[in-house]
Formats: C-alpha cells, sequence, structure tokens
C-alpha cells in the first residue's frame, strides 16, 4: 500500500485569550472561554445560513501538537496507564485534528464569536460543520 499525502488548507483560524496549550482545558465544558473564529475571504460566503445560537462542530488542527506520539496517559494522569491514542482524545496524535462542539454567540462580518472552545490562539480551523438535531419527522 502506498503512502499519500493529502493537504489540508485552513478556511480561518481562532482568536482566543487561551495563549498556551498548558492553559487550556481538556474539553470546552470544562471552563474554556468563547473566541473569535476569524473566516478567510476566499471562503467567506461558505457562512451564509450560519445564524447565532447555532450549534457547530469546529474542525481544528492542533498545531502545537505531538505528531509521533500513539499512547498517552489518559487526561494526563500518570496513575491510568499508557493508552493508545485512538482510544482517547489526546491532541497529541498523528493527525492532531480537534473536534469542537460550540455554539455561535455573535457574526461580525467574516468573524463568528463561538464558545465555549478549549483551542488556543492561532489555531488553525479546518472545517465547519453543522450539529445535526433528530427531527421528529424523521
Amino acid at each position: 500500500m502506498s503512502e499519500i499525502d493529502y493537504l489540508l488548507h485552513p478556511i480561518g483560524f481562532l482568536q482566543s485569550s487561551l495563549k498556551r496549550r498548558e492553559d487550556a482545558p481538556k474539553q470546552g465544558r470544562e471552563g474554556a472561554p468563547d473566541a473569535w473564529l476569524i473566516v478567510n475571504e476566499a471562503v467567506v460566503e461558505g457562512l451564509d445560513g450560519i445564524a447565532v445560537g447555532d450549534e457547530l462542530i469546529i474542525v481544528s488542527w492542533f498545531h502545537k501538537s505531538q505528531r509521533d506520539t500513539l499512547k498517552v496517559h489518559p487526561r494526563g494522569k500518570r496513575e491510568i496507564p499508557l493508552t493508545g491514542v485512538f482510544a482517547t482524545r489526546s491532541p497529541d496524535r498523528p493527525n492532531p485534528l480537534g473536534l469542537h462542539r460550540v455554539t455561535v454567540l455573535e457574526i461580525a462580518g467574516t468573524r463568528l464569536n463561538v464558545g465555549p472552545i478549549e483551542a488556543i490562539d492561532g489555531t488553525p480551523v479546518i472545517d465547519i460543520k453543522p450539529v445535526l438535531h433528530q427531527s421528529i419527522d424523521a
């Protein structure tokens, strides 16, 4: 099987009060702040249909993560045995994608104020997807 490289291009980045990895909570619901998602002009039309109050999944690239890590102590707790990264939410992994469920709090042109989100300042955003809610008619 041959290895193929794939290229991802960020659609924007996050402006957050979290400046260092060690300042970020493990999950957004554990005290993370809100942040601004700054969307690149080239893809801003893709925001059409997003409204304040919408729930979104933000797909980010953890640019400060270790990509050669395959086992971690879950949640950084040394008393928990080493576990494969694919069985954890560790940001250190071969392809360090972050998934963040957030609420849109404000829209200002090419900027979305979203939260809570545990990603640090400058984190590239790869994609935005709506949270799908099960319909009664489904």
